[in-house]
């Protein structure tokens, strides 16, 4: 029986967060996806393995990471969360690895419907926290690029946040970061990273990947990971690669080229009150004019 999304958000992450972390290892894995389901999964553990051996602390996968991403693909490569095989997998990395694993997305099947669907566990291998895709990819560029998830998908309805180490951390996926007012709510529930496993396209990718990565940092003041799967020109859908880590002051920190890789970076979270101290937009909002609110 699949379970709600509902549940990714616990009460107790509501209050008021200090961070007292200095920072840790993040491992961006930028992977090579195929039709083999079984490979996909068997590379995706070797990779997180691999990073906990280069010190990450945090592992986190791309968009439809165990699939190729297409709405045709969706149904076929579909299963249950958390009870499915690609889940089962990932939790026993987490937990042999002793790692936070951010398992990019899965087509998840939840009764007669589908999400695009990220789950977050622990290291221990126990689930923290899952998202559906709030915002579905449907989008018309003539003589370009036209593709509608909608068809196939249903959307999320929750913002997701986890704390892992005392460090609280939002998820997005692929399309959410177009939307700032979900990064809002995220930074306002506490949120010192945002990490988006995406995978935007030959088209998008090089207008507005890093552009918006960059303008939701500098919009929350808080750190954006984005994770992409590697390029495969001969895919049906072309990924755009470039997975990248922005810091707090908007700046891309590190990034990768389109093949497969892994970023491996420290997160200095001192920066997130450094840059909220020096420019205090987050006190300066004009909530008696306007507001962004959580309306679940």
């Amino acid at each position: 029986m699949c379970e709600s999304a509902t549940d990714a958000v616990h009460p107790r992450f509501f209050k008021k967060h200090e961070n007292h972390v200095k920072g840790f290892k993040i491992a961006l894995i930028q992977l090579a996806v195929g039709p083999d389901k079984a490979k996909n999964v068997a590379s995706a553990v070797s990779e997180i393995h691999k990073a906990k051996e280069k010190g990450a602390q945090l592992v986190a996968l791309p968009e439809c990471f165990n699939s190729p991403y297409g709405t045709k693909y969706f149904d076929e490569y579909a299963e249950e969360v958390p009870s499915g095989a690609t889940c089962r997998a990932l939790s026993k990395a987490a937990a042999e690895a002793g790692v936070c694993v951010v398992g990019g997305t899965v087509p998840e099947r939840c009764g007669d419907k589908l999400y695009n669907t990220c789950t977050v566990w622990d290291g221990s291998g126990k689930l923290l926290a899952q998202h559906r895709k709030m915002h579905l990819f449907d989008i018309d560029i003539p003589n370009k690029i036209t593709f509608k998830e909608s068809e196939v998908l249903s959307a999320g309805d929750q913002i997701t946040t986890f704390e892992y180490q005392g460090v609280k951390i939002g998820i997005g996926i692929c399309y959410d970061l177009r939307f700032p007012e979900m990064a809002h709510l995220m930074a306002k529930q506490g949120c010192s990273l945002l990490v988006y496993p995406g995978a935007f396209n030959m088209t998008t990718g090089p207008k507005h990947w890093e552009l918006l990565a960059r303008a939701r940092a500098n919009d929350e003041q808080l750190w954006v990971a984005l994770v992409s799967p590697a390029r495969d020109p001969d895919a049906g859908y072309v990924a755009w690669g470039h997975s990248a880590l922005v810091d707090p002051w908007a700046t891309l920190v590190a990034h990768l080229d389109h093949r497969p890789d892994t970023l491996v970076a420290d997160l200095d979270l001192s920066l997130v009150e450094e840059v909220r101290k020096q420019i205090p937009i987050r006190v300066q909002r004009r909530t008696d004019v306007y507001d962004t609110i959580h309306k679940k």
